[in-house]
This record gives structure tokens, sequence and C-alpha cells, in this order.
């Protein structure tokens, strides 16, 4: 991996200082099935000690390899065993400690995020499992960087929409206790939910994987702009030609850094999951780039035909660069850390249902939507279905992480800072499915899930 060319180093070093490219993540999982213990004390205790022993040299390495190679990398971030899991021998009422213990732990170690605060009941929930989702909104209360997540759906069990149900009210419940919503920004609702995944807030580290593990997450929709601004690409063939050529030099990158962090740390080289996931940067837009394909506006007509191209284009590459493609690997679509997509949901162009739309041929699915604070608890349940739906049907996996803004309506925006941008504030649909989300039970597995 280290026979580069001059003149890859020379694209490489053009992409970071024009481009905005760099490696957005380098996420360390860690499994903590070896912290259990029926003592929530010394449960916490022990996941304070692995964290902190497996994670010490995280971001003293980062900084070494970002400057040995030229290439920003913006986060380190640490993912955990599903705490659902961890934390149930405890038979505690509240899993809200360990997640404080997590947010101690990282910021110990000086990481970005940690995530894992997690339960996976596609299925069903089990005691633990109910126990962790009702302390997600005092746990986004009194922590920092921690991140949550449920896995409600997938193709192999259906939707479980008792849980559907849940997360709504646990989402709406969490606006109200968190200024301006944001710790919703801190919890994703995923229909088949990847064991390894390096971008937050959906990152944990699965059942099936080693005892630690490094996974890479790498972004570069700048590069993959000017790519198609200096090309002379006329079809939309030689479109996903040029498109697919970038994303193999982006992930040439990131997989020589996750193979040198994985070394200088002496932990398994896991995944490179290549998304193209923006910033608030202009220049740093996956709208800007279907723009560039010939649309005038991202939301019009087409976009979800220029998104589908973009997506494949982009896997098609990085499967060609690397043999560790992972995690979701494609495009990423959060309104408020997309400058070129708020612009067009201001513009009233780039709508919910559009959006819901396009997630159909993307990586993950409604991602950082600001929506009125007086949004009811079914209404946001309805919208975690209609996404999982969309994942069940088409294997895929798709995401809802949705911002009720208390006191805000359609026409306000809000700011939530840094990589996670401003966004306007989205109408929702008129009509309600209270009734339909309250009925409850499971919408069982489609026929695809029959493949045995």
């Amino acid at each position: 991996m280290n026979n580069f060319h001059s003149n890859e180093i020379l694209e490489t070093v053009k992409m970071v200082a024009d481009q905005n490219f760099d490696v957005r993540t380098i996420t360390i999982g860690i499994d903590l099935h070896d912290c259990i213990n029926s003592d929530i004390n010394v449960l916490n205790q022990n996941i304070y000690n692995k964290i902190t022993t497996v994670g010490k040299d995280l971001v003293a390495t980062a900084k070494y390899l970002s400057a040995k190679y030229g290439v920003p990398i913006v986060n380190q971030r640490i993912s955990v065993t599903p705490i659902a899991q961890i934390a149930a021998a405890t038979h505690a009422d509240s899993y809200v400690s360990v997640a404080q213990t997590l947010d101690k732990a990282a910021k110990a170690i000086g990481v970005s995020f940690i995530g894992g605060f997690s339960a996976l009941v596609q299925k069903g929930m089990s005691p633990s499992d109910e126990v962790l989702i009702h302390s997600i909104p005092e746990a986004m209360k009194t922590t920092d960087i921690v991140c949550s997540s449920i896995n409600i759906g997938s193709t192999r069990a259906g939707i479980n929409m008792d849980a559907v149900k849940l997360a709504g009210e646990t989402i709406k419940r969490t606006a109200e206790i968190t200024p301006e919503g944001f710790g919703c920004a801190k919890i994703v609702v995923f229909c088949n939910a990847v064991e390894d995944n390096p971008f937050m807030a959906g990152a944990f580290h699965g059942s099936g994987e080693a005892d630690a593990v490094i996974n890479v997450g790498v972004s570069g929709p700048g590069v993959v702009k000017a790519a198609l601004e200096n090309s002379d690409a006329t079809t939309l063939t030689e479109v996903a030609e040029v498109v697919k050529k970038t994303a193999f030099k982006i992930t040439r990158v990131g997989e020589l850094i996750g193979r040198e962090a994985s070394k200088m740390l002496n932990i398994p080289f896991g995944i490179l999951d290549l998304s193209l996931a923006p910033t608030p940067a202009v220049g740093d837009s996956v709208a800007r780039i279907l723009e560039e394909m010939g649309l005038s506006v991202c939301g019009t007509h087409g976009t979800t035909a220029a998104l589908a191209l973009l997506n494949d284009a982009v896997k098609k590459g990085g499967m060609m660069a690397s043999s560790a493609v992972g995690g979701l690997s494609g495009a990423f679509i959060p309104v408020s850390e997309d400058e070129g997509m708020i612009a067009a949901a201001e513009a009233g162009v780039l709508t919910l249902d559009k959006l819901e739309a396009m997630t159909a041929v993307c990586s993950v699915g409604l991602d950082m939507i600001a929506v009125p604070g007086n949004t009811p608890a079914h209404t946001i349940s309805g919208i975690i279905a209609d996404e999982a739906a969309i994942g069940m049907i088409n294997s895929k996996t798709t995401a809802v992480r949705i911002i009720p803004v208390t006191g805000k309506t359609v026409g306000d925006s809000v700011e939530f800072g840094g990589l996670l941008g401003y966004a306007p504030v989205m109408p929702v649909k008129e009509g309600s499915c209270e009734v339909f989300v309250n009925r409850g039970g499971r919408i069982p597995a489609p026929v695809q899930s029959m493949k045995n």
C-alpha cells in the first residue's frame, strides 16, 4: 500500500489544499463484553478502564499520520458494543450513568465522539433494551459527545412497530429537554444497521467484530465536484467514469492511513467506509455534485437518478481500490451539514418527500432534518416507519436523524454549529398516522427475506 507514485501524491496534496479532501474519522471499535458485571458501578469502572486503555493512543496516532501524509484527519472516535447488551446483567432501571461513563472515558482520551449507547430491537425488545431507550433523553441531556442509536427493523426481521412508537416518543422527549433539540442530533434510528460503521451518530461495535478494530471513514465531495468541473465528460456514462476514478484515488489514501494506524496501534484494520459526507463548508457539498451533473437545484426532478448514479460510481471506485470497503459507503445527504442542500431546502425545492425518495438509492436516509417543535411523536414515528420500509424492502441501510426544534416553525432555522451546520425547519405532512402507529406489533419481514 505504500507504493504511491509521485503523481498520486501531488494529486492528493491538491485534493487537500483546494477541494476539502479529508479522512473524516479513524474510529476504534471496542468490544465491552468482558466488562459485564451485575454491579453497575463495577461495570462503569470496567468500561472506563477498557476504553481508556485501548483508545489511549488514538488521537496522537491520528495527529502523527495527518502530519506525515499531509491529509487532515478531522475526527477520532470510539464505538462500543451496544450498551443494552452490556448493561443487562445489572438489572438497573436507568443506564444514564453508563452514558456518563462513556462521555468521561471519551473525553479522557480526547476523541471527538463515542457511539454505542444503542439497542438492537428489530424483532423484539428485552427489558434491558427498553431501559436503554427510556434512558436516551436524559443521557443526551447530561453528556456532550455520546451518540445513541436504535435498530428498529431489518429485511430479515421486518419492522418492530412497538419500537418505532417508542423511538418517536424518545426523540420528542429529547427535543423537549435539550437546547433547540440538539440532543436529537446525536440519535439515529436505523433499519438494517451495519456492525462496522465508523460514522456518527450511528456507530456501534457489532457482535461479529474482533475485540478491537480500526475502521476509517473517508470523505471527499469537493474532490468529486472538482473532478467533474475539470473533466470533459458530456454523457452520463462519462460522468460515472469520472466519479469512479476519483473515488478510487480517495479510497487509496484512506486505506493507506487505516493500515498505518492499524500497525501503530496494534489493532486489526477492519474496513474503509468511503462515504461522501458533506460539511457546511462551501465546496464540500453532495448537492453541488448533483447540480454539476446538470440539475439547476438539488431536489428538482432528476435528483434521485443523479444520486443513484453518484452512489453507484462511488461504490465501484472504492471496491476497485480496496478489498476492505465496508460500513455504509456511498453518499450521505444530511441537510444541515450540506450547504447546497440547505440552500435547496430554503428555496422550498428540497422537501421531506424528495429526501425520502433519494434515500432509496443512497447510503443512509433522512439525516439532520429539522422539523417544527410541535410535531407530534406519532408523526415522528410515522416518518421513521416510512424510512425503515424503504430499507427493509430494498435490503439496504436506512436511517432517520430528525430534530423537532421546540419553539420553531416552518420558515425558521436552527444553528447547531461545527460539522453539524444549520438547518431550515422543514414542513411535515398534514393528516395523522396516530392510529396506524399505535396499533403496534410488527410489520412482517418481506418476501425478500426468504433467501436461503
